[in-house]
C-alpha cells in the first residue's frame, strides 16, 4: 500500500520520515511503499489534510514507514510515542499517569499545560534515605504539545482532610468563572473512604489554593450501606447553557454524576445518578460533541506492568445524566456492559494503554493524550512494596467516525513517527483518518473445522484433564459442557482443556457458545467459557465470556509461565458488551519472533467488534481448544458449543 501526505498549503507528497522523536520532514515528490501485515483503508480527515501517520509495527494495521524520495518543499514537525519531557538541569519525566491537558480552552500565553498523577518523575527521584519522591501532580509545559517541560508540581501539601497515608491522583484542569479549577482523587480521608478535592488559581501552573472540603464527600456505593465506594477520577463537563457536572468513580461503585455549584466547589448529592454498572469503568472523561455527550471509561488492569490489559470505551447520551449506550444500543449500567472500542493494545510496543484525555489543536483536530506501558520496559522502579509500573505519556490523533470515537481509525497507540498537532495558532493540520482493516476470515480449513454435528467427537481432539463423568455430552448439533468449579490461572491449573492441533502458518479460529448464566445479578464468578489457544497450563491465551460480580463480559487473557520476580504471570483486557449467546474469534498472526493474538466478537454472528492485540510465543505448541470452567464451589453452569471453524485469513 502507498500512503503519502498532501500540503494544504502545496500539492506535494509525503512519503518518509525520518525515524526520530521530533524531526523536519521534507515533503517529497515519490511515494515508497508499505507493507502492511493488515492494511487500513483512508479517507480525508476534517482539518482538510491528508495522509495518514505511520502504523505501530507488529500487527496494529497500521504498516512501516514509506521508502524514500527527492524533491523538497514545505516542512513539518513529526513526533514519536512516548513523548519527550526534560526535567530542568537534567532527567526526564519518565512517568505521567492519567494525563489531564487544558485542551478545550486551547494554549495559554503559546503554551500547552499537562498534569500527572502523584509521584515520581523518574527511577532515579528519591529521597535521601532512598524512598521515591512522591511529586503531587506534577506540571508539565509544552510549545508544540510533543516536547514537554517539567516546571513544577500543582501542590505542596496534602489536603487538610487527608490522612497522611494519602494518594492524590488523577487530575482534571478546567477553567470556568474566571479561575482555573483543578480536580483530583484524595485515596483516603480522615475517616475512612475516598474524595474529589480541588484546587483553584488564577493561572494554570499555580500557586494553587486547595478547598478546605472535598468537592464529593466519601459515600457508600450503591449496592451496600455502609461502604466505601471508591470516589476516584474526576471529570467535569458543561452542558449548552454553562452548567456544569462532575463525573467520578470506579469499578467499585461505578460511575455517578452531580450537578456542580456555579463556583465548581460543590457536588450536590441529591443530584446524583449512576451512569455505568460497577465492576467495568474507571477513569471517566466526558466531552460534548454536538447534542451528545461522550463517555470514555478504561476497564481492566492499568498497572500490571508487561501484562497491563488497560482498554477505553466510550458511550453516549443526550443528557449529562445518561443513559449512555454504546454503538450497538446497550446501556453502560446494563449486566451485559456495552462498551464501543475506543483504545486497545494492538500488538507493538505499547500495552495498557488508557486513562484518556481529548483536547482540539489550532487545527480542529481531535487528540488523545493518554498513558501506556512499553512492555519491552514496563517498569520504573523496584520498591519495598513490589515493582512500579512505569505509565509513558502517549498522544495519537482521536477520529469520530459515525458520530464515535477511535484512536487512529482503530488503530490504537502509534511508535513510529506520526504528524505532529497544530499546536499554534495558524498551524495547518496533515492527519486524515485510515481505518483499521476488519478481520475477515478466508477459506475454511476443514482439516481443523468441526460442526459439532455427531454424536462423538472427531478423533483428532484430545483432552488435558477429562472432564466428571456426566457433565459433557455431544448431540443436538453441539457440544454441552457444564462449566467446571475449576480454572486456569497462575499455579490454579485444574481445568479440563478440549484440543486439537492448529494450522501452520497465520489462521482465524471461531466458536458460537452459549453460557446459560442468569441475566444478570451477582455473583456467579467466574464462570467463563470460550476459547483457548494453548500451549500448556502455563502459556496460553484465552476469549471467553464470564460472569464477572453483577457484570457479564468478555475476557481476552494471556498467561506466561514465568517472570521475573514479582512480575505478574496472567493479564486480561476486556472487549465490547457480550450476550448469553455470543459469536468469538481469535485470530493469529505470527512476526518477529513472536505470535499476535487479536480478540473479536459478536452478539449477533454478523457485526463484529474488534477487542485488543496480545503477543505471545507459543510457536507449534499451541493447539486450539475449548474450556467452560470458573464456575463458584457448588455449582455449575451449562455451556453449549455449535462448532469450531477454522480459517486462513482473508484479504
Amino acid at each position: 500500500m502507498v500512503r503519502c501526505l498532501v500540503s494544504s498549503r502545496r500539492r506535494g507528497l509525503l512519503c518518509a520520515a525520518m525515524p526520530i522523536a521530533v524531526s523536519l520532514v521534507l515533503l517529497l515528490g515519490s511515494c515508497g511503499d508499505d507493507a502492511s501485515p493488515a492494511a487500513g483503508s483512508t479517507a480525508a480527515g476534517t482539518t482538510g489534510a491528508a495522509a495518514g501517520g505511520n502504523g505501530g509495527s507488529g500487527g496494529d494495521g497500521g504498516g512501516g514507514d514509506g521508502g524514500d524520495g527527492g524533491g523538497g518543499g514545505d516542512v513539518f514537525a513529526t513526533y514519536t510515542n512516548p513523548l519527550s519531557a526534560r526535567i530542568p538541569g537534567g532527567g526526564v519525566v519518565a512517568s505521567c499517569p492519567e494525563p489531564s491537558i487544558l485542551g478545550g480552552e486551547g494554549s495559554v500565553d503559546g503554551r500547552w499545560v499537562l498534569f500527572c498523577s502523584s509521584g515520581p518523575l523518574n527511577g532515579e527521584d528519591r529521597a535521601e534515605g532512598g524512598e521515591l519522591n512522591r511529586h503531587l501532580l506534577p506540571i508539565l509545559q509544552s510549545e508544540d504539545l510533543v516536547s514537554w517541560t517539567y516546571v513544577g508540581d500543582a501542590l505542596d501539601a496534602l489536603p487538610s482532610y487527608a490522612e497522611a497515608t494519602a494518594d492524590i491522583r488523577a487530575p482534571e484542569i478546567h477553567r470556568f468563572g474566571g479561575r482555573y479549577h483543578l480536580y483530583y482523587t484524595v485515596t483516603e480521608v480522615i475517616g475512612g473512604g475516598s474524595a474529589i478535592g480541588v484546587a483553584t488559581s488564577d493561572s494554570p501552573t499555580g500557586p494553587w489554593v486547595q478547598e478546605a472540603s472535598p468537592v464529593v464527600e466519601p459515600h457508600p456505593a450503591p449496592c451496600c450501606a455502609g461502604s466505601r465506594r471508591w470516589v476516584h477520577d474526576p471529570s467535569v463537563v458543561a452542558d449548552e447553557r454553562g452548567k456544569w457536572y462532575i463525573y467520578y468513580g470506579s469499578y467499585y461503585g461505578g460511575i455517578s454524576v452531580r450537578e456542580l455549584s456555579e463556583d465548581g466547589l460543590i457536588a450536590d448529592p441529591l443530584s446524583q445518578r449512576e451512569v455505568t454498572i460497577p465492576n467495568r469503568y474507571e477513569a471517566a472523561h466526558v466531552v460534548r460533541r454536538g447534542e451528545h455527550y461522550v463517555l470514555f471509561g478504561s476497564a481492566a488492569t492499568c498497572c500490571n506492568g508487561p501484562l497491563s490489559g488497560y482498554a477505553v470505551f466510550a458511550g453516549r447520551s443526550k443528557s449529562p445524566f445518561g443513559p449512555f449506550v454504546d454503538r450497538e444500543g446497550v446501556s453502560l449500567l446494563a449486566a451485559s456492559v456495552g462498551g464501543t472500542p475506543v483504545l486497545a493494545m494492538n500488538g507493538n510496543r505499547w500495552v495498557g494503554t488508557g486513562h484518556n484525555a481529548v483536547f482540539t489543536d489550532h487545527a480542529g483536530q481531535d487528540w488523545a493524550v493518554y498513558h501506556g506501558v512499553d512492555r519491552g520496559d514496563p517498569y520504573l522502579a523496584q520498591t519495598g512494596e513490589g515493582l512500579v509500573t512505569k505509565r509513558q505519556l502517549l498522544l495519537d490523533p482521536l477520529d469520530w467516525v459515525d458520530g464515535w470515537p477511535m484512536v487512529r481509525g482503530g488503530r490504537g497507540a502509534s511508535d513510529l513517527p506520526q504528524p505532529a498537532p497544530a499546536a499554534r495558532e495558524g498551524d495547518e493540520g496533515r492527519h486524515v483518518v485510515e481505518l483499521q482493516a476488519e478481520e475477515v476470515p478466508g477459506e475454511v480449513i476443514e482439516a481443523y473445522s468441526d460442526e459439532l454435528d455427531g454424536t462423538a467427537l472427531n478423533g483428532r481432539w484430545s483432552w488435558v484433564r477429562e472432564p466428571a463423568e456426566g457433565t459433557i455430552a455431544l448431540g443436538g448439533g453441539a457440544l454441552r459442557w457444564s462449566t467446571q468449579s475449576a480454572d486456569l490461572f497462575e499455579d490454579l491449573d485444574s481445568a479440563s482443556v478440549l484440543s486439537e492441533e492448529a494450522p501452520a502458518g497465520d489462521y482465524m479460529v471461531e466458536t458460537k457458545v452459549t453460557l446459560d448464566l442468569p441475566p444478570e445479578g451477582c455473583c456467579f464468578n467466574f464462570a467463563q467459557a470460550g476459547i483457548v489457544i494453548y500451549g500448556d497450563d502455563d502459556r496460553f491465551v484465552k476469549l471467553v465470556s464470564f460472569s464477572s460480580w453483577d457484570t457479564r463480559q468478555i475476557e481476552f487473557a494471556k498467561e506466561v509461565s514465568s517472570g521475573g520476580e514479582g512480575e505478574p504471570r496472567y493479564g486480561s483486557t476486556v472487549l465490547g458488551a457480550t450476550g448469553k449467546t455470543v459469536w468469538l474469534r481469535v485470530v493469529k498472526r505470527s512476526g518477529g519472533g513472536e505470535e499476535r493474538y487479536t480478540a473479536v466478537a459478536s452478539r449477533d454472528g454478523r457485526t463484529w467488534v474488534r477487542g485488543g492485540t496480545w503477543t505471545h510465543e507459543l510457536g507449534e505448541e499451541g493447539r486450539i481448544g475449548l474450556v467452560a470452567m470458573g464456575a463458584p464451589e457448588g455449582t455449575s453452569w451449562p455451556a453449549r458449543f455449535e462448532y469450531v471453524r477454522v480459517y486462513r485469513l482473508g484479504e
